[in-house]
């Protein structure tokens, strides 16, 4: 068989809910590895959060972070990368907006810096991952260079207007999108953005033909992803959007749902324990 591409997100997707890979998916996965299929990391999260699980598979591809916003190979110098910013100034009359808002919370992800506008201990912790320079404060005074990404925390019930005001006021400057669990957040990176465009470049930087690429994911944050790839599965855990443009719906992230469908894919015989 032809050497595959498949392309993983991770919360909801890859990561069950205790934000671990099974042992089950992790044993296809190898054995796929093992059979000369490459897999690859997209995801929303920065490297530094998504790092462990990268090591944890014994990965040799480039990662595809922040939604596509900075695509980077960690074990090779021979791969382009790119690193997408936001406009400094577009950045601030965003954030200006979403504080007339009342959100919970704004982020912004500079380099290794993250910049938190309230203090929020649980928040904390979730963006605290592979130990970055981390500062609590009005962004609109302690942003003063170009963000990776904006996260926007909101009461869920207040997610969908601000979805449309985003589109509203800045559909042509930038791309927003809605994470995963455990937070509510909604992600804005420079227009243009996806994960497919950085996949693309992964395949070809891997030679591998777009007829060979499977992918997984569960938010609208997959989307673009999904639609790009030839066998594009949404987790049954997954946003109904998602599964309305998927090829196939597979088990949820509780349920070995990659590594059961990667295992009825390529035969490989692995019996399933649960």
């Amino acid at each position: 068989m032809q050497p595959h591409l498949i392309c993983l997100d991770l919360d909801g997707t890859l990561l069950n809910d205790n934000k671990e890979i099974s042992n089950y998916t992790k044993q296809v996965l190898t054995e796929l590895q093992q059979r000369g299929h490459s897999i690859m990391i997209a995801t929303g999260r920065p490297y530094r959060a998504s790092q462990m699980y990268y090591h944890e598979l014994n990965m040799d591809t480039p990662v595809v972070n922040f939604n596509g916003a900075y695509v980077h190979h960690p074990k090779s110098n021979d791969f382009n990368t790119i690193h997408e910013v936001l406009d400094v100034d577009i950045s601030k009359n965003i954030i200006e907006k979403l504080q007339q808002f009342h959100v919970t919370n704004i982020i912004a992800e500079v380099k290794d810096y993250v910049f938190i506008n309230n203090h929020d201990p649980r928040l904390f912790e979730g963006f605290s991952m592979g130990n970055p320079r981390i500062q609590t404060g009005n962004l609109l005074e302690q942003l003063n260079e170009a963000p990776t990404s904006l996260l926007v925390e909101a009461e869920e019930s207040k997610i969908p207007e601000i979805k449309d005001k985003l589109t509203q006021f800045y559909a042509e400057n930038i791309e927003h999108r809605r994470w995963g669990a455990p937070f509510p957040v909604i992600e804005i990176v420079k227009r243009g953005i996806n994960k497919a465009r950085g996949i693309d470049q992964v395949r070809q930087f891997l030679n591998i033909e777009p007829e060979h690429i499977i992918a997984f994911g569960d938010e609208d944050n997959d989307i673009e992803m999904i639609k790009y790839a030839q066998y594009g599965i949404a987790m049954d855990n997954g946003l109904q959007e998602l599964k309305d443009i998927a090829d196939e719906t597979t088990f949820s992230n509780n349920e070995d749902g990659i590594g059961r469908y990667l295992n009825n894919f390529f035969d490989l015989n692995i019996r399933y324990y649960s």
